[in-house]
């Protein structure tokens, strides 16, 4: 796990006097809200739903959990997220796999941005038949990513 510039810590010391650095992730803080949101999200658009800090999947819903959870988050899905745009799966169009090891691909991406910092993203993925989202997906997705950014300015 790399530590950024901005990235909020934890600092602890052992019994030693050593000092330990743990990166703190608000998204895993709400992560009852995570789930739920992730789920009703599912249901909603039929899609995979998968919510990431800036580092690994915290909250996961339409796949098995042990398969996605704690996995890292790809260079690729780095890169939109420091982008602050949504980024959506177009036919003929580049793919993204969101996650390191997870054969799934990103059929839309948004960030979440709070109090300016992107601490994570909400992603759909494509369904099994390959079929594209609709706007309406997008939609759902985006305000998903803005309601998770609010939850962490509050």
């Amino acid at each position: 796990m790399r530590i950024r510039e901005g990235d909020p810590l934890e600092i602890y010391t052992d019994t030693d006097g050593e000092v330990i650095f743990k990166k703190y992730s608000p998204i895993g803080e709400i992560n009852g809200v995570t789930d739920r949101y992730a789920e009703v999200l599912h249901k909603g658009t039929g899609l995979p739903v998968v919510v990431t800090d800036r580092d690994t999947a915290v909250a996961c819903a339409g796949l098995p959990r042990k398969e996605v959870l704690e996995r890292r988050v790809s260079s690729a899905l780095e890169a939109v997220m420091e982008q602050r745009a949504g980024w959506a799966a177009v036919e003929g169009g580049d793919s993204l796999r969101p996650l390191e090891g997870l054969e799934r691909e990103a059929a839309i991406v948004y960030p979440i941005i709070g109090s300016g910092d992107v601490l994570g993203a909400v992603i759909l993925l494509l369904p099994e038949d390959g079929a594209y989202p609709s706007q309406t997906d997008s939609k759902l997705a985006q305000v998903a990513a803005a309601f998770f950014g609010k939850q962490m300015e509050e």
